[in-house]
C-alpha cells in the first residue's frame, strides 16, 4: 500500500512505541500537567472526597438468580475492586444472602496487587462446579483465562495466547469455548477448550473488516458465533449438548445486511434489516434456520433496536424519538411499559433465569440514581428491586430536567438533554456539554454521582446528541457516517450555539468534551470554533485519523472502513484530511485544553494524543494551558481501580473550575 501518511510529520516519531526518547517526553508532559493542576490540589482533593463521599464503599450489589444459586458482589471501604460470591438461594423469589452456603469465588483486590486490572469474563459451568475467568494485567484488552474449581479453590491457567477474554461453555461441564485475536487486535478466531486437549480451532473469520464474537441463546440450548462488520452480518449455530458438532449458517452474508440471532420459545428469533433499516423481526426452524418466517415487520417510525426471548414473553427494543421503547408480547396481549421521567436511560439487565416469569429492567435518568425492577410480563407490574444509593444530601426534585432542540443550518434538529439546580436555569451559568456521535453508539441519559459535584456548584450538564449516534434511530447513525461524518461536528456547534443563544450559558461559561471517537469531534470544533468556548477536556481521542487509517497494521484500522472511509479512494481521502483534528490544527488562539492517553491502549494509540498536544503546542497562538496526561499502566478505560477512576474524575473538574471561575 502507497505510503499516504501526512508528509514530513513533524511528530511521528512519538509513535516508537518504548523508544526511550518516547518514555522521556511523555513522562515530562506529565510532569508539566501535574505541576499546573498542583496549583489546584486543594480543589482536586476536596472533589476527590466529594466524589467518594456519594459512593457506598461498603455495599452488596443485587444477587442473579441462576437454577437455585445467588450470584452477587461485595464491595468494601478502602478496596478498589469488587470481590464476586454466591450463595445458595433460599426460595424462588428469595434474595437473601445465606452466609452459610456463601462461597467466595474472586477476589479481584488479592489478584490486583498494586497493577492494573481489568476483569473481562466470568462463565460458570452449566453444573455450578467450575468458573472460567479472565484477566488484562496491562490494559492492552489482551487476556489470561483460568478455570477455577468451585469445590476445591483449585485455579489453572488456560493456553490461549492473545485471548480476547470472551469465554462460553457448553452444556457438557467440560468444554469452553473461546476467542483469540489476530495480530491487529481483532478478535478472528473461536477455539474449544478440553481439559488436557489441545485447543481445536473452530472457527477463523479471514475478513479484516468483521469481527468474531460467540454467546448461548437465552433458552442456553444453542451457541451462537457471529461475525460481524460495521455494516454486515453473519451467524452460525451450534446445539450447545453437542460441542464438537458442525456450525450452521443461518444466513449467509451480504454486504450491508445486519441480523442477529437468538434462541427461545422453540424458535430462532432473527432481527434483520433486509427489508428496511429500521429492522424487522423473523423467526424460523432451528432445522431450517435459513427459511424466515416475518413475526413483526419494519417500521417507518421506529427503529427496532433490540429483542429478547423468555419462556414467557417476547420483548421488543424500540428507539423513539431519542428514548427507548419497551413492548412485551406475552400471552397472546401486546403492551408497552411506561416510565415515570420524561427523558430517561432504559435496557434490559440480567439476573433471572429463561424460566423466570419476569425480567429485570436497569432504569436512570439524569436525576434519577440507576433502578433494577422487576417487569412481570403477563402483567406489565413493576416492583424496585433495587435502589442505587446516595450516600449524603441528595434530593432528586433538586435537580431540573429538560430536553431541548437545537436546528441546524440544514433544518436538522438535534436533542439536548439537560440537568442542572433549578437556580442554575435561571440566569448564564457554567455549562459542560459532552458529545460522542460515532459507531451508532446512543447517548442515553445517565445518573453520575460525581456529576452531582459541578451541579451543586452551579454549573449545568448537557449531551448533545448528534448524528452518528443512534439517539433517534438507524437513520441518524447512517446520517453521521461516511459522506455524512461532517454533520456529527455540525451539530454538535448547533447544540452549543443554541444553548447561548437560549441565555443557559456563554462562550465564556461553556466547556466541552468527549472521549474516543467523540475525542475526534472535540478536536474538530476547536479547530472550527475555538472562540465559542471557555475549555475543552479530550479523554483517549482518536485525533489523528488521517495517518491511523492509513496504517492498516495498526489495530483494528481495516474494519473501520466501514465506519470512516477507506482512504485509498481520492474524495474518502479528501473528506477525512478535511475534518481529521491533527491535520486541521492551525495558527489560532485555543481555549483551555485537558487532554488524557492510556499507553496500552490499542484502540486509540497513545501517540494520537501526544502528537496532537506537540502540534497545538507549535502552532497555537495562546497562553491558555494545555495539558497531556498519559496513565503509563492503562489502556482505553483508564484506571482499573474504582478510587483511582473517582480521582481522574476530580482532576478534571478541578482543571474545569479552575480556568472557568475566572469567568463566572
Amino acid at each position: 500500500m502507497t505510503d499516504t501518511r501526512t508528509p514530513h510529520d513533524p511528530w511521528q516519531w512519538l509513535e516508537q512505541r518504548d523508544h526511550p526518547d518516547v518514555i522521556a517526553w511523555l513522562e515530562a508532559e506529565n510532569r508539566l500537567s501535574e505541576a499546573w493542576l498542583s496549583q489546584h490540589q486543594d480543589q482536586r482533593e476536596a472533589l476527590f472526597l466529594e466524589i467518594r463521599g456519594r459512593i457506598r464503599e461498603t455495599d452488596l450489589s443485587l444477587p442473579a438468580c441462576k437454577d437455585g444459586w445467588l450470584y452477587y458482589q461485595r464491595t468494601e471501604a478502602g478496596a478498589e475492586y469488587p470481590r464476586y460470591f454466591r450463595c445458595r438461594q433460599q426460595g424462588a423469589q428469595d434474595l437473601s444472602i445465606d452466609t452459610a452456603t456463601e462461597d467466595c469465588l474472586l477476589d479481584l483486590n488479592e489478584l490486583a496487587g498494586d497493577g492494573f486490572l481489568q476483569l473481562g469474563d466470568m462463565a460458570v459451568s452449566p453444573d455450578h462446579q467450575q468458573l472460567a475467568y479472565s484477566l488484562d494485567r496491562q490494559g492492552d484488552e489482551t487476556y489470561q483465562l483460568f478455570l477455577l474449581e468451585i469445590a476445591t479453590g483449585q485455579v489453572r491457567e488456560l493456553d490461549l495466547p492473545r485471548a480476547d477474554g470472551s469465554l462460553l461453555w457448553s452444556n457438557d461441564n467440560r468444554t469452553l469455548f473461546a476467542i483469540s485475536m489476530d495480530h491487529t487486535s481483532r478478535p478472528a478466531t473461536l477455539w474449544r477448550l478440553e481439559d488436557g486437549q489441545p485447543a481445536v480451532e473452530i472457527y477463523h473469520e479471514a475478513d479484516q473488516r468483521f469481527y468474531l464474537h460467540a454467546y448461548r441463546s437465552a433458552c442456553e440450548n444453542w451457541l451462537f458465533i457471529a461475525s460481524d462488520s460495521k455494516n454486515t452480518s453473519e451467524v452460525r449455530l451450534l446445539p450447545a449438548n453437542s460441542p464438537t458438532a458442525q456450525p450452521q449458517l443461518v444466513s449467509p452474508r451480504s454486504e450491508g445486511h445486519e441480523y442477529d440471532v437468538d434462541h427461545g420459545m422453540g424458535k430462532l428469533w432473527i432481527r434483520s434489516n433486509q427489508s428496511g433499516e429500521n429492522f424487522a423481526l423473523y423467526c424460523a426452524d432451528p432445522a431450517q434456520p435459513q427459511q424466515w418466517v416475518l413475526h413483526t415487520p419494519c417500521s417507518s417510525e421506529h427503529t427496532l433496536e433490540d429483542f429478547y426471548v423468555q419462556q414467557t414473553g417476547l420483548i421488543l427494543q424500540y428507539r423513539e424519538q431519542g428514548l427507548v421503547c419497551l413492548q412485551v408480547h406475552s400471552n397472546q396481549s401486546r403492551y408497552h411499559v411506561s416510565m415515570p421521567d420524561p427523558v430517561y436511560s432504559l435496557h434490559l439487565q440480567g439476573g433471572e433465569d429463561y424460566t423466570s416469569p419476569c425480567v429485570r429492567l436497569r432504569y436512570e435518568s439524569l436525576n434519577r440514581p440507576a433502578q433494577v425492577r422487576a417487569l412481570e410480563l403477563a402483567t406489565g407490574a413493576q416492583q424496585v428491586l433495587r435502589d442505587t444509593p446516595v450516600e449524603g444530601p441528595f434530593n432528586a426534585a433538586d435537580y431540573r430536567v429538560e430536553r431541548q432542540w437545537a436546528t441546524t443550518a440544514d433544518g436538522t434538529r438535534v436533542p439536548i438533554s439537560l440537568i442542572g439546580t433549578v437556580d442554575s436555569f435561571q440566569q448564564a451559568a457554567p455549562l459542560y456539554l459532552y458529545g460522542y456521535g460515532a459507531y451508532g453508539a446512543s447517548m442515553d441519559p445517565w445518573f453520575s454521582h460525581a456529576r452531582l459535584s459541578l451541579l451543586q456548584r452551579g454549573w449545568i450538564y448537557a449531551i448533545a446528541h448528534v448524528r452518528g449516534g443512534a439517539d433517534l434511530g438507524e437513520h441518524w447513525y447512517q446520517m453521521g457516517k461516511l459522506e455524512n461524518k461532517e454533520n456529527t461536528f455540525s451539530d454538535f456547534i448547533a447544540c452549543a450555539e443554541h444553548l447561548i443563544a437560549s441565555g443557559l450559558t456563554r462562550p465564556d461559561l461553556l466547556t466541552v468534551s468527549g472521549g474516543s471517537a467523540g475525542g475526534l469531534l472535540i478536536g474538530n470544533v476547536l479547530n472550527q470554533r475555538p472562540e465559542l468556548f471557555a475549555a475543552a477536556v479530550a479523554d483517549v481521542p482518536f485525533v489523528d485519523v488521517w495517518n491511523t487509517m492509513n496504517n492498516p497494521d495498526l489495530p483494528l484500522t481495516i474494519g473501520e472502513y466501514e465506519e470512516w472511509g477507506d482512504p485509498r479512494e481520492p474524495d474518502v481521502a479528501a473528506r477525512i484530511k478535511g475534518y481529521a483534528p491533527y491535520e486541521q490544527v492551525k495558527p489560532q488562539a485555543y481555549p483551555p485544553l485537558l487532554v488524557t492517553a492510556g499507553y496500552h491502549d490499542v484502540r486509540v494509540q497513545y501517540w494520537e494524543a501526544a502528537k496532537w498536544v506537540a502540534r497545538l503546542r507549535s502552532c497555537k497562538t495562546d497562553d491558555q494551558p494545555l495539558l497531556l496526561r498519559t496513565q503509563m499502566d492503562a489502556g482505553h478505560g483508564g484506571a482499573s481501580g474504582r478510587y483511582q477512576a473517582m480521582r481522574e474524575v476530580a482532576e478534571e473538574y478541578s482543571f474545569l473550575l479552575a480556568v472557568v471561575s475566572n469567568g463566572h
